[in-house]
């Protein structure tokens, strides 16, 4: 039976897609493994967005909170509002309540992918904080740790992303994902989707 990796994100600018975009590809290049990606609905109306100038969205399909419950690990993506996850995501993750008062996503893998506008907007404090939806779920938080290599220690250029996951820089919007940041991605969903693997394997076997 194939392990399910859903990809659920929120992305205004693209920024966060294109990171969910190449974790696909991570997670899908493990055997065994399916892949889809979701978006969770947005919560401004389209003259609020167009002021912001925010492009159109995708075609990715929008994801209902029940709907979590079919996956055997989910990878969630958001860009940061002063060092938290975007509104947009909280009020999702805010109307799973019905999945937490039956548990139904506990012990089931979670990671978390991110954007931030500046160096010191939340790398870090956007994923932290992001772990205490995680844990009212019950869900196994797998961070990528160092397991990229030296690319976590690349110090010749500015680069997004941390132990807790794949990351980029927005800037002031057209700043798009470089080829490090990329690599990050990819690896972390083949290395989560790995993950993932593992932990069905051993609840089938027990």
């Amino acid at each position: 039976m194939a392990v399910k990796i859903y990809i659920v994100y929120y992305s205004m600018y693209g920024h966060v897609e294109k990171l969910a975009e190449e974790i696909k590809k991570g997670a899908s290049a493990v055997e065994g493994v399916q892949v889809k990606l979701f978006q969770v609905p947005e919560t401004l109306n389209e003259e609020v967005l167009g002021k912001m100038g925010a492009p159109s969205k995708s075609e990715v399909p929008t994801i209902t909170a029940n709907e979590l419950a079919e996956a055997d690990g989910i990878l969630f993506g958001f860009p940061t509002r002063f060092g938290m996850m975007a509104a947009q995501f909280k009020a999702f993750m805010d109307s799973t309540g019905g999945l937490w008062r039956t548990q139904a996503l506990s012990g089931k893998p979670a990671g978390i992918f991110y954007a931030t506008g500046s160096q010191g907007g939340g790398q870090e404090t956007t994923p932290l904080t992001a772990i205490t939806q995680l844990v009212h779920h019950g869900m196994v938080f797998v961070p990528v740790g160092y397991t990229f290599g030296a690319g976590m220690f690349e110090m010749e250029q500015v680069k997004g992303g941390s132990p807790y996951g794949a990351g980029t820089f927005a800037g002031d919007g057209s700043r798009q994902p470089t080829e490090l940041e990329l690599g990050l991605a990819h690896h972390q969903g083949q290395y989560f989707a790995g993950i993932a693997k593992k932990l069905k394997g051993s609840s089938i076997d027990a």
